[in-house]
């Protein structure tokens, strides 16, 4: 994360993907300065296709770097930056939050994602507060198995997640770190009945290999004895 400090609005944030391996925050700030002053650059780079969100402090700033620098191909990458699909104006987790809460907050949709790998300590505020990166989240929960389940207010904020926050780092309230999965809650639900169809054809097909193996075996003792 660059030197700069604090996180503003979402409306005033900007999500730059197709980045180069190597990329470093300085060179984010070199690409994007001059469309305005930037509050913070959050670069994820530790683990699979690097990705940021840079944080202006007006929002029209984040309009003009949107239009100049979407597209562009910068040292053999064209750069997707758009706006995280988000205009709740979320300003971030406080620094006495306060655990205990007694529990999720109870608005229910169905643009669901399932959310795998999170560490012991993770909590669903912890959840919640890290998939606002990607839009309104209306409803969090975790579960004992490290696994969780996010709801968005929107389906494109959904989409964004599934698209943009797979395989991202996650950090609990107490400092605990893992690496996340994002998955659509029909991709988990789709893999039961496809297992169930294989074996099932794979016990369909053992009798009628059995006996030919079994008859070689016979052959190859007779000849064997003779």
């Amino acid at each position: 994360m660059s030197g700069r400090s604090g996180s503003g609005s979402t409306d005033c944030r900007i999500y730059v993907g197709n980045l180069p391996p190597d990329i470093r925050d300085k060179e984010l700030d070199d690409l994007f300065y001059k469309y305005g002053n930037i509050r913070n650059i959050d670069l994820k780079n530790h683990r699979g296709s690097p990705f940021a969100f840079i944080d202006y402090e007006d929002y029209r700033d984040a309009d003009d770097a949107v239009r100049a620098r979407n597209g562009y191909n910068f040292d053999g990458y064209k750069l997707k930056v758009e706006r995280p699909r988000s205009s709740s104006g979320f300003q971030g987790r406080p620094s006495n939050y306060i655990r205990g809460r007694p529990g999720p907050p109870s608005k229910r949709t169905e643009y669901r994602v399932i959310v795998e790998g999170l560490p012991g300590s993770g909590s669903w505020q912890d959840l919640k507060d890290h998939m606002r990166e990607a839009g309104d989240v209306c409803y969090a929960d975790v579960y004992r198995d490290g696994s969780g389940v996010v709801e968005f207010v929107n389906k494109e904020d959904m989409k964004f997640a599934l698209k943009h926050m797979d395989d991202t780092k996650f950090r609990s309230h107490e400092g605990e770190t893992s690496y996340i999965r994002v998955k659509a809650e029909n991709d988990r639900r789709r893999s039961t009945p496809r297992r169930s169809r294989s074996n099932s054809r794979g016990r369909r097909r053992s009798p009628t290999y059995s006996p030919r193996r079994s008859r070689s075996r016979s052959m190859s003792r007779s000849r064997s004895r003779s």
